[in-house]
């Protein structure tokens, strides 16, 4: 009997392990502390961690299916380039999926879930107050979460979800970009002005000019950085 429940026991310190090392790695990616094109070395990565390589090697393949890490021949893991074609691409969904949103949202969003938004707004903008930029993607990703889900956009938030590592890697490379500490919250906080008012024409042309401007941010970065 002991040796039966010794094989069903929960491994909770190795588990916890892997996810810190795998939100470790994935932040310091999308905080552009390694940035694209640079090599994963596993054993640097495990002295780095102070985790086995059969951790580091567990969160780099998972990194992989999200495409923020990609392998290269002769080099091994690299953390993934953006290519502009498919940034240009992902902003066209966003923008899409966003301005559908926002329309839902202002039309049968609780006061409760605006609410939500206004919180997660403020803490973007504490995030920006504090450089703390690590916060700001993840109250940035709350918001749009409550905005989708609050209109009852739920497969549009999962197709947002599938796409997230990347869009959450460009909007890393935008908001460290000069004024967006000012002008994203700014274009945000029309969005969440209009929900207010439940003004779905408003909320809708908010949410494309946001994405409109964070795209032509986030190409001009691109091909600067091409050249």
């Amino acid at each position: 009997m002991s040796n039966a429940a010794g094989s069903l026991r929960v491994e909770r310190t190795t588990k916890t392990l892997r996810a810190l090392a795998l939100e470790k790695l994935r932040s310091a990616i999308l905080t552009q502390h390694f940035k694209p094109g640079a090599r994963l070395v596993e054993r640097t990565l495990c002295e780095e961690l102070g985790v086995s390589r059969t951790v580091v090697r567990e969160a780099l393949r998972h990194l992989e299916a999200e495409g923020l890490v990609e392998s290269v021949p002769q080099q091994g893991p690299v953390v993934a380039r953006v290519d502009r074609d498919a940034a240009s691409q992902l902003y066209e969904l966003r923008a899409a999926l966003e301005a559908l949103a926002a329309r839902a949202a202002a039309e049968i969003a609780s006061a409760a879930d605006i609410e939500s938004m206004s919180r997660s707004l403020d803490r973007i903008e504490q995030g920006y107050a504090s450089g703390d930029m690590s916060a700001v993607l993840e109250a940035t990703t709350a918001f749009y979460e409550s905005m989708f889900l609050s209109g009852g956009k739920t497969v549009a938030w999962t197709i947002v979800q599938s796409l997230n590592a990347r869009i959450t890697t460009l909007r890393a490379l935008t908001i460290g970009s000069s004024g967006r500490n000012r002008q994203g919250p700014l274009e945000m906080r029309r969005i969440l002005e209009a929900l207010k008012r439940r003004d779905a024409a408003a909320a809708e042309v908010a949410a494309l000019e946001h994405v409109r401007a964070a795209g032509k941010i986030a190409l001009t970065l691109l091909r600067d950085g091409d050249r």
